[in-house]
């Protein structure tokens, strides 16, 4: 199962540099949200789809969308989260969030996992926090994923 580290960083280097460190970001000592198995780029662009009210494959083409920014030949590599996406998470209200857990949880990604409504809420609250703080920074948002 991998290993999905959602964080924010000031920007694509930084993100990238985490890779010198084995233990990935958050013993990098950056802000990070750990999420087992939730993919950066189809589950993620699923959730820009019933966040933003875009298709899925327009969410998967929007500028940063699950974009590649190392070498996938290691064990691990970064991956960018949509401008997009971080913005609207750091602008959701708890209510837009309750409101957004129930058709993610129901996307065949977040299903297969069996994580049920209030889980993907629980998700959905994680990666808000971290888009919140990373919004109040001036920075943006990557997956770490470590096989």
């Amino acid at each position: 199962m991998p290993l999905c580290d959602y964080f924010s960083a000031a920007d694509d280097q930084a993100a990238v540099a985490v890779l010198q460190n084995p233990g990935g970001p958050g013993q990098a000592g950056l802000d990070v949200v750990l999420l087992k198995n939730i993919d950066p780029v189809v589950a993620i662009a699923r959730l820009e789809g019933v966040m933003t009210g875009c298709s899925y494959e327009e969410a998967g083409e929007r500028s940063r969308s699950g974009q590649l920014l190392s070498s996938p030949e290691g064990e691990s590599f970064v991956v960018s989260i949509s401008d997009t996406l971080a913005e609207a998470l750091a602008t959701a209200s708890p209510d837009d969030l309750v409101r957004f857990a129930e058709p993610w949880s129901k996307t065949d990604e977040i299903r297969q996992l069996r994580l049920g409504v209030e889980v993907t809420l629980d998700l959905l609250e994680a990666l808000a926090g971290l888009a919140r703080r990373a919004h109040a920074s001036g920075l943006r948002l990557y997956c770490w994923w470590a096989l």
